[in-house]
């Protein structure tokens, strides 16, 4: 199945000083390399969030008000998809591995979307598999500072338990010391 890829890169990372976050080096990649290697099988890739160099044939984009929430960032890389597919991923996942895309995309099937289930139990909105239309159907009129769980939660849902670690994310010094 053909799907394109989006990656959420632009968060402000309040809890870590505002560093950039997808950056950020863990086991020696930075953690939007991580996440661009789990969406190898995707075409196109777009990144949204400020420019960063050396990544090579990613597609950027910025939300009109940068800074204005997931929703709105999700608004503008779906503006870009053309593929009936789209994989939604942060860009601060440590964990994320190619067969965690392969696994979503695989158990989307007819539903709008597949999303990882964490072992608590919670679902991980910015790791699925989505319908692009179904996606575009469910944006509210106004995206900026939107809810991304009252956005995407009314939709036909597959859960998708995680294997260990692939929900990992970076979001607090401590976060990022267990990783180093």
């Amino acid at each position: 199945m053909t799907y394109a890829g989006i990656v959420l890169a632009g968060g402000a990372a309040r809890r870590l000083s505002g560093v950039d976050k997808p950056a950020l080096p863990v086991g020696g990649k930075p953690l939007l390399a991580r996440a661009l290697a789990a969406l190898a099988d995707a075409a196109p890739v777009i990144v949204v969030g400020p420019e960063r160099p050396g990544f090579g044939d990613i597609v950027w984009t910025r939300e009109s008000s940068p800074g204005a929430g997931p929703v709105a960032a999700l608004a503008a890389g779906l503006a870009l998809v053309r593929t009936e597919v789209v994989v939604v991923l942060a860009g601060d996942l440590a964990g994320v591995r190619r067969s965690t895309v392969d696994r979503l995309v695989a158990a989307l099937g007819t539903a709008s979307g597949a999303v990882l289930v964490d072992s608590s139990g919670e679902r991980q909105w910015l790791l699925g598999a989505w319908r692009a239309e179904a996606v575009r159907a469910a944006l509210p009129e106004r995206v900026e500072n939107a809810s991304l769980r009252r956005t995407l939660g009314g939709l036909d849902l597959v859960e998708v338990p995680e294997e260990p670690g692939e929900s990992d994310d970076i979001d607090t010094p401590e976060d990022l010391d267990r990783f180093s």
